[in-house]
């Protein structure tokens, strides 16, 4: 591990008109954190590797996927790729605020890996329109009373948890979505942080409401069948201070 203990993950797919501000930003607000930042572009066919890459700092690493490979696929490369203790993420459209993800680091101590496994964000005056606010809703109520995750805004980009825990978690396409679940499922603490959620300055959203809902569904009833034969947590989970679970 280096002495750094946070890398910020940034998955992203066409967004060379956002992502560039958004590193610098990032850069900017974590500076007193010593964060590094690796964006990871999920196979964009707009210039979004060349934006990432026109942004200078030894902080910053840009990985490209030849093709997409989805939202967890591109997150799973980054944290690959880390070699810190804790991971933070966030999106690369520019609607999260880092200044929250620094906020968030508070909550743990970014040396160690203790009780608490995910400090998650939830977005206090949502963007979206209606009714994508209003499919959110119902997703997340379904999966709440489902897999009794506690979550009251998975959908959102800005979590932090320790690197190990993410790679201890089997991996699926739609993993990102379920990370409090699986955060609980191995014995862990998650805590919910309320955070910004700012307007596009350009682009669109990469998801529909009807695609959402049909994969969703069927990705919540894989993850109840996983769950239930999943009971051996990673070896690193059994190494943690005496006294918490």
């Amino acid at each position: 591990m280096s002495s750094t203990t946070l890398s910020i993950i940034i998955p992203c797919f066409n967004e060379a008109e956002n992502i560039g501000a958004v590193i610098s930003e990032v850069l900017e607000k974590s500076e007193a954190i010593g964060a590094k930042i690796i964006v990871v572009d999920d196979g964009s066919d707009d210039g979004t590797s060349e934006a990432a890459n026109s942004v200078s700092s030894d902080r910053l690493t840009v990985i490209t996927h030849p093709n997409r490979a989805g939202k967890s696929a591109a997150l799973r490369t980054g944290v690959l790729a880390a070699d810190t203790i804790w991971i933070g993420t966030m999106d690369g459209d520019g609607q999260d605020n880092p200044d929250d993800l620094v906020r968030m680091s508070k909550e743990i101590d970014l040396g160690s890996v203790g009780e608490v496994g995910l400090v998650g964000g939830v977005r206090q005056n949502r963007t979206d329109g209606g009714s994508r606010k209003w499919a959110s809703r119902a997703a997340n109520n379904l999966r709440k009373s489902l897999l009794k995750d506690d979550c009251p805004d998975t959908a959102c980009g800005l979590k932090m948890m320790p690197r190990d825990l993410f790679l201890a978690m089997p991996f699926f396409d739609a993993l990102h979505r379920y990370f409090p679940a699986w955060t609980k499922h191995f014995g862990f603490e998650a805590r919910y942080v309320p955070v910004t959620n700012r307007p596009r300055a350009s682009g669109v959203s990469k998801y529909s409401n009807i695609g959402r809902a049909a994969a969703g569904f069927f990705d919540l009833m894989g993850v109840l069948w996983l769950m239930r034969r999943t009971h051996v947590p990673a070896p690193f989970l059994l190494l943690r201070p005496e006294g918490t679970r």
